[in-house]
This record gives structure tokens, C-alpha cells and sequence, in this order.
């Protein structure tokens, strides 16, 4: 395994102590060595972190900002030495990088055509994956482009049931397997507290002092940002409907000129819908997870599916939120 070392600055966890006591705490700062891992190893670690509920980010290989983040969160967790060092008992942990998947023929029914405007979306009773591309690359939480890289020579707009395909072995998003339907409080996760950090986009999830779990998110924009303070989460659906209301999304102001659009992996706010006790607020998916982290919302706090699949998990309804 060869790899060098390039020195980074990485903005590492938000004290939830700071978080309470300050709405904009700054945040720590340690100087970590971080090599550049080769692909395989990188991928690896990657796959290691999803598998732990420390979200690296789409799965592609690559030393990005939130493989980075994600790793030095883990070891920060563990009360585990801050640096960038290969921990080979990590490797240890995925001694099969890659996995194969064959498509089904049931999975022909989670691929159809999604109209461009609302007003057509509107009409439908789901908004389904548009493509295989995509069906497999959000069931194994990668890049579009790393299936693709994956998977050389494919024709991915004639796929067929049958066909198999070269994937990383991580913890499959089965989208298949959720209803529709309501979150029911979980009383064993009433004491725990989701933070959601603005500067590093990452959403993190504490019982008591121990850190459970951390996502890479997009929360809000300068025009819109996600509301700094204390909330609630008051409930939180699957395979929520969406009530597309531009007044609401630009100017926070409710309209009758809006649009109910369908639930479904490419309704915008993807497979789930936490409402907190803030008009129009929510922790959600996404129709989109390669803007995760870069591209803007409208003040609410967007996750990749198959992130916001595993936070209605992890935290509770009557959670304190805590945005900074």
C-alpha cells in the first residue's frame, strides 16, 4: 500500500457543550496528517465508516472533505489517536472490498420516467428512480460515476433482469423494503440530542457525552439558511408527500399556489420527512445526494437517502435539535 502524506487543517467535531452554550461556536481546528490513500484503500475505509454510522459521503474512492471528516469524527469517538495513520483493523473489518448485484426483475418496478415540472410531477403517484444508474449507485451509497467506473462497458439504458454488476460491499439502502407511514417514538433514545453544525455541514447525534453517529448534510443557503437555535422534532414520516409552495421554500411565506408532489426516491425531499418545531423545517433526503454538502436548500437539512434512512433510527421523536 503506498501512499504520501499532504497536511490538512480539518475543522473536526462540535462540542455539544459549546453547541448549548452558543448558537455559532468556532469550530476546533487540529492539524492532521492525512495520506492520500490509493483507490482501493481509500474505497475500504470508505465502506468501513458508512458500515459505522460515520458517513463518509457517496462512496467513491477518493480522500474527499467528508471521507476526511468522517474519519477523524470516528477516531474522535473512540477516544482514538487524531491522525491519519491506516488503522489495518478498520481494513480488517471489509476484507472483501467489492460485492456483486444482480438485477431483479421486481426491481423493474422502481425505474419509470419522472416529468421535469412540478405540475406534471404532480399527477403521479410515485416518482421512482429514473434509470438503473441510479437505483444502483444510491443502493450502494456511491458516485453515479464510480458504478460507472465499476462497471466498464455497460449499457446502462438497456439493462436488463439478469445482468450482474460490480459493487462496493457496503450495507445496502433497500428501498424496496420501506413503507410508507409514520416514525413511531422510540423510547430508548429519548435523552439523545441531534446537532447540526452549519460551518462543516454535518449532522451529528449524541447520547449524553458519546457520539453515536455523524452525516455530511446541506443545511440551507445564505438566502435561507437552516434557523440557528434550539428545536424539537415533532414527528417524522417515510415516503413523505411534499408540498412544493415556492412562497414557502424562497420567502418562507406560505401560498395557495403550490404543488402536492407524490412520494418517492426523486420527490425532493426523498424517503423522509422529520418536521421540527419550525414552519416548514425539516431534517429530509434528497432526489439528488451527489449535491450533498455543496449545492443549497431552502433552510431545511438535507441528507442522502440512505443517511436519512438510518438517522430516523438512530434519534427519536421529541429530540432536541440544536442548530449553530
Amino acid at each position: 500500500m503506498k501512499f504520501r502524506f499532504s497536511i490538512l487543517l480539518l475543522g473536526v467535531l462540535s462540542i455539544s457543550a459549546l453547541a448549548e452554550e452558543k448558537s455559532t461556536p468556532p469550530p476546533r481546528v487540529y492539524p492532521v496528517a492525512l495520506p492520500n490513500y490509493d483507490e482501493e484503500t481509500a474505497t475500504r475505509l470508505q465502506i468501513f465508516l458508512d458500515n459505522s454510522d460515520f458517513g463518509p459521503g457517496k462512496i467513491d474512492g477518493r480522500m474527499g472533505e467528508f471521507f476526511r471528516k468522517a474519519l477523524i469524527s470516528y477516531k474522535h469517538a473512540h477516544a482514538m489517536p487524531k491522525t491519519g495513520a491506516v488503522d489495518q483493523w478498520m481494513l480488517d473489518q471489509v476484507p472483501v472490498t467489492y460485492t456483486t448485484y444482480t438485477i431483479k426483475d421486481e426491481d423493474l418496478k422502481q425505474i419509470g420516467d419522472v416529468p421535469s415540472s412540478h405540475a406534471d410531477q404532480a399527477q403521479l403517484k410515485w416518482l421512482s428512480y429514473t434509470s438503473f444508474l441510479e437505483f444502483v449507485a444510491e443502493r450502494y451509497h456511491s458516485a453515479e460515476a464510480f458504478i460507472q467506473k465499476l462497471n466498464p462497458g455497460k449499457n446502462w439504458e438497456h439493462l436488463q433482469p439478469g445482468e450482474t454488476l460490480k459493487v462496493p460491499n457496503v450495507l445496502p439502502f433497500e428501498v424496496e423494503k420501506f413503507t410508507e407511514g409514520k416514525v413511531p417514538e422510540n423510547p430508548t433514545f429519548t435523552s439523545r440530542k441531534v446537532f447540526v453544525d452549519t460551518y462543516e455541514h454535518l449532522l451529528e447525534v449524541f447520547d449524553q457525552d458519546h457520539l453515536v453517529c455523524v452525516f455530511p448534510i446541506t443545511p440551507g443557503s445564505k438566502t435561507l439558511p437552516a434557523p440557528v437555535g434550539t428545536w424539537k422534532i415533532l414527528g417524522a414520516t417515510i415516503w413523505p408527500w411534499f408540498r412544493y409552495d415556492e412562497g414557502m421554500l424562497n420567502y418562507g411565506v406560505r401560498t395557495e399556489n403550490y404543488y402536492n408532489l407524490p412520494p418517492g426516491p426523486n420527490n425532493l425531499v426523498g424517503i423522509l420527512w422529520m418536521g421540527l418545531n419550525k414552519p416548514g423545517i425539516g431534517i429530509h433526503g434528497t432526489n439528488n445526494p451527489e449535491t450533498i454538502g455543496r449545492a443549497a436548500s431552502h433552510g431545511c437539512i438535507r441528507l442522502a437517502n440512505w443517511d436519512a434512512a438510518r438517522v430516523k433510527d438512530l434519534v427519536s421523536v421529541g429530540n432536541t435539535v440544536i442548530i449553530f
